[in-house]
C-alpha cells in the first residue's frame, strides 16, 4: 500500500497558507533570485576575469554560452517536470547550477569557465521554470496574486542589488566568489525543497521526444547568436548571420511538423489553440524585449549624459523597479479578490507604450528628476503584465501542461529579452555612430567604430568638444531605441484587447463570489493538504 505523506493546513487554516508551503515559497524566492542575480553578479566582475585569465577575445562568450544553454534548456525542464514529477526534476536543475557554479569558480582560463558557464546555464534554465511551475501546483491562480508582489520585489532586488553584490564581491573576496556565492544560497533553497515540499511524484511510460528536444535546441540556438552577433561581430547581411537564420527557421518548422506526430512532444502545440495562452505569450515576449532594452540603454544614459556615477547603475533603475513592485502588488490584491485581470494587461501595455514614449524625448537637457517620473511609468507598466501574463498562461491550460505553460511563457519572454537587447542595440548603435560622424567628423567616426558605448574612463579624457558631441549622439540613440520600444509595444495593447477574461480557477476570499469555481479542472486550493505518494 502506497505510503502517503501529507503536509496538514491544521484546524480552522482556511483561507491561510500554511507554514510549510511559506518555507517552500521562501526557498522557491531564493532560487529566483539565484536564477536573475547570477548575469549581473558576473557582469560586474568581468573586468577583473579577463585581467586573471586573459582570453579577452572570448570575452562575449562567458554570457553567451550561459544565456544559450539557458534558452535551449527551458522547455525541456518543463515537460521533465509535467512527465516524471516537478520536485525532481526542479532539485536536479539547483543541482547542475549549483555544480556549474562551482565549476566556474575554480576555472583556470578562459576556455573552461565558458565550458562551466554553459553548465550552469543547463541548471538555470530550469530554475524560473521550477519555481513557476510549482507555485502553479500549490497555490490556485486566484489566490496566486498574492504573491505577485513577492515575486516583483525579488526581480527588484536583483536588478538593483547585482552590480553592487558583484563589485562588492569581486573587490573583496575575489572575482571567484562571484560565482561561490550561489552555493551556500543554493544549498538552503534545496534544503527546504527537499524537507517540506511534497507534491505527487510521476511516472510516464512515455519516451522523451529527443527529436523535437534537438530540433528546438537547434532552432532556440540559432536565433540567440543571431541576434547576440549579428550587428556586433558580423554584419547583419554576412553570410554567417544568414546561414544561422536559415538553420534556424528550418529547425523550428520542423519542430513545429514534429511535433504534431510526436507520442509525448516536448510543447504539445494543442496549448496555443487556447487564445489566452497565446495572447500571453505574445504580451510576454514584448515585456521582455521592453524591459531589457529598458535595463540596458537607462544606465548609459544616465552615466554619459547626465553625469551619474556607473558604481551605483543598480540604483539609477530605482524609480522604475520601485513602481513596478508597487503596481505588481496592487494587481495580485485586486486579482485576488475580485478575480478579474483583463484591465491589467490593457492598462500596462497603455502605459508601457506611453512611459517608453516620454523617455524618448529624454535629451541633454533633461532632468535627473524628470527622467525617473519617465521610469516610473515604464515600471507601472510592467508591473502590471509582468506577473499577470505567467498567472493568466497557467489558467489557460490543464494541470498536466503546467510545467510547459510555464517553460513556454518564459522562453518567449527569454527570446523577447534577446530580441530587444539586439533590435534595440543595433538602432542606437547606428544612431550614435551617425550622430558622431554628423559632430565630430572623422575623429567621431574613430572614436565609436570598436563600440559606441564608451565607458566612463574614456569619456573623461575626451575634448570638452568631443564629449559634447558623444553625449546629443547617446541622447539620439536612446530616442530611437524607446522611440522603436513605444512602438512595438502596441502590439501588446492589442493582443491584451482580445484577452478573453476567464475566471480563475480556485476560491478568492469569498468562494461565492468565484463564477469558475466549479470548474471541472481541479487545483489544490488554499486549506487543502498538499500529499505525496511515496
Amino acid at each position: 500500500m502506497a505510503d502517503t505523506q501529507t503536509v496538514d493546513t491544521g484546524p480552522g487554516d482556511t483561507g491561510k497558507q500554511p507554514r510549510s508551503v511559506r518555507v517552500v515559497l521562501l526557498a522557491l524566492m531564493i532560487t529566483m533570485m539565484l536564477a536573475m542575480l547570477d548575469n549581473m553578479i558576473v557582469g560586474t566582475a568581468m573586468p577583473t576575469i579577463v585581467g586573471e585569465l586573459g582570453g579577452l577575445e572570448h570575452l562575449s562568450w562567458v554570457v553567451t554560452a550561459y544565456t544559450l544553454a539557458t534558452a535551449s534548456s527551458t522547455p525541456l525542464w518543463g515537460k521533465l517536470g509535467d512527465m516524471y514529477g516537478r520536485k525532481g526534476a526542479f532539485m536536479t536543475s539547483i543541482v547542475i547550477f549549483l555544480a556549474g557554479s562551482a565549476l566556474s569558480g575554480m576555472a583556470q582560463n578562459m576556455g573552461q569557465l565558458i565550458g562551466f558557464r554553459a553548465i550552469q546555464g543547463l541548471g538555470a534554465g530550469g530554475l524560473m521554470v521550477g519555481v513557476m511551475a510549482i507555485i502553479g501546483d500549490l497555490i490556485p491562480p486566484r489566490e496566486r496574486g498574492k504573491y505577485q508582489g513577492m515575486m516583483a520585489g525579488v526581480m527588484a532586488l536583483a536588478m538593483i542589488g547585482g552590480p553592487l553584490v558583484g563589485g562588492t564581491i569581486t573587490d573583496n573576496w575575489g572575482w571567484r566568489w562571484s560565482f561561490y556565492i550561489n552555493l551556500p544560497l543554493g544549498v538552503i533553497a534545496l534544503a527546504a525543497i527537499s524537507v517540506v515540499l511534497h507534491l505527487p511524484k510521476k511516472r510516464s511510460e512515455a519516451r522523451i521526444d529527443y527529436l523535437g528536444a534537438g530540433l528546438l535546441t537547434l532552432g532556440i540556438t540559432s536565433i540567440v547568436l543571431v541576434t547576440t552577433w549579428g550587428g556586433s561581430q558580423y554584419a547583419w547581411s554576412s553570410a554567417r548571420i544568414m546561414e544561422l537564420i536559415g538553420i534556424g527557421v528550418a529547425a523550428l518548422v520542423g519542430f513545429v511538423f514534429w511535433q504534431t506526430r510526436a507520442a509525448e512532444p516536448v510543447v504539445p502545440l494543442h496549448i496555443f489553440r487556447n487564445r489566452n495562452f497565446t495572447l500571453m505569450s505574445i504580451i510576454g515576449f514584448i515585456t521582455g524585449f521592453v524591459m531589457f532594452g529598458a535595463t540596458l540603454f537607462l544606465p548609459l544614459y544616465q552615466q554619459s549624459v547626465q553625469g551619474a556615477s556607473a558604481t551605483n547603475s543598480g540604483l539609477l533603475l530605482l524609480p522604475m523597479l520601485g513602481a513596478m513592485l508597487v503596481t505588481s502588488m496592487v494587481a495580485g490584491r485586486v486579482t485576488t479578490n475580485t478575480g478579474r485581470y483583463k484591465v491589467f494587461p490593457l492598462a500596462g501595455s497603455v502605459l508601457m507604450i506611453v512611459g517608453l514614449y516620454l523617455l524618448s524625448t529624454m535629451d541633454t537637457g533633461t532632468t535627473r528628476f524628470m527622467s525617473g517620473v519617465f521610469m516610473a511609468v515604464v515600471g507601472l507598466g510592467m508591473g502590471c503584465l509582468m506577473q499577470i501574463t505567467m498567472l493568466v498562461a497557467q489558467n489557460s491550460v490543464q494541470m498536466k501542461d503546467m510545467g510547459v505553460a510555464s517553460s513556454t511563457t518564459t522562453l518567449f519572454r527569454t527570446l523577447g529579452s534577446s530580441f530587444g537587447v539586439a533590435i534595440m542595440g543595433a538602432l542606437f548603435n547606428h544612431r550614435v555612430q551617425d550622430v558622431m560622424a554628423e559632430r565630430a567628423g572623422a575623429l567621431g567616426s574613430k572614436m565609436t567604430e570598436q563600440s559606441a558605448q564608451l565607458d566612463a574612463a574614456s569619456l573623461a579624457k575626451l575634448p570638452a568638444a568631443a564629449r559634447e558631441a558623444y553625449q546629443h549622439a547617446v541622447s539620439a540613440g536612446t530616442h530611437s531605441a524607446f522611440l522603436l520600444g513605444s512602438v512595438v509595444a502596441i502590439a501588446a495593447l492589442i493582443a491584451a484587447v482580445f484577452v478573453k477574461e476567464v475566471p480563475l480557477k480556485g476560491a478568492g476570499p469569498k468562494p461565492e463570489d468565484a463564477p469558475g469555481a466549479g470548474d471541472a479542472e481541479t487545483e489544490p486550493v488554499s486549506g487543502t493538504p498538499v500529499t505525496e505518494t511515496v
